[in-house]
């Protein structure tokens, strides 16, 4: 794709790209908002360097891709209840984001993009991965795409926030603040193979954090194939990866990516300011 107002480098041959070019302390044109997004459906996440933004600023911008969601579970800052502080002390491992999974697939509209905004980041360690769902999807052979066809998977908060399980989350052992909500035991219903509403491609769309089983089936029945479609979706040639710097945002969209935060860098701070601006419809 060729642009007129931003410069794009992709990190891959499938996922992610470092865009410049963009000032996001200042309201953008049109135009160049356009390319922006354009660029982001077309590398799936993207990434901008360097730059100086707000609180107020990263809801200005995030409110241009849609409406900005207060998740139900994880409390977010007292000024602005959308915008999720996510602090890890030295000393402390990570809890936040620490393993494969897109994110709010429990809800019945799924978050639709995900801003975060790096502000103290550790001297090494503490990158994040990305595999594209979509590039997964296209990899399978013709009969598992065959048999995936019309299967719907079942999601849950259950397994990431059920007090019974992640008692530590609500005992303020974390540095994050977690309030218990009935959406932990909600069960909801999303197609396995979901279709991009931009793009119209296909794309996987479960991951172990959230998905408890195929519907129809038991969790022991669902396993063998959800564990297949967890390590097929995740293997090196879908993915990429980042190495945070101060002031660097990763903006992603989560109808066609997983993530994956990494946990190796406990004897550093971290500090992150994260928004979600949620979907319109279900997906089909």
């Amino acid at each position: 794709m060729s642009y007129n107002t931003i410069e794009v480098q992709p990190l891959t041959s499938c996922i992610g790209a470092e865009i410049a070019g963009v000032d996001l302390s200042r309201e953008l044109t049109d135009e160049q908002f356009g390319e922006v997004k354009d660029a982001l459906v077309h590398n799936h996440v993207i990434f901008f360097r360097d730059q100086e933004v707000t609180p107020e600023r990263q809801l200005t911008f995030a409110k241009r891709f849609g409406t900005p969601e207060v998740h139900p579970i994880v409390e977010g800052s007292n000024a602005h209840p959308e915008l999720i502080e996510v602090l890890k002390p030295a000393g402390e491992g990570a809890s936040f984001g620490t393993g494969w999974h897109t994110d709010n697939t429990f809800f019945e509209k799924p978050t639709l993009y995900t801003m975060l905004y790096g502000i103290d980041i550790p001297p090494v360690g503490g990158d994040t991965l990305w595999a594209d769902m979509a590039a997964a999807y296209d990899a399978l052979s013709d009969k598992m795409k065959e048999l995936l066809d019309g299967l719907v998977a079942v999601h849950s908060a259950s397994i990431a926030y059920d007090p019974r399980t992640t008692r530590e989350k609500y005992e303020g052992k974390h540095s994050l603040k977690y309030k218990y909500s009935d959406v932990v035991e909600t069960e909801v219903e999303h197609p396995l193979i979901r279709t991009h509403d931009i793009s119209g491609r296909k794309c996987i769309y479960v991951n172990p954090m959230f998905t408890l089983r195929i519907k129809g089936m038991t969790k022991e029945e669902s396993a063998p194939l959800l564990k297949f479609l967890y390590e097929f979706s995740t293997k090196p040639e879908f993915v990429c990866r980042f190495r945070w710097q101060p002031k660097s945002v990763a903006m992603w969209d989560n109808s066609c990516t997983q993530h994956y935060a990494m946990n190796d860098y406990v004897q550093y701070r971290r500090f992150m300011r994260r928004v979600t601006i949620g979907g319109d419809t279900r997906p089909v």
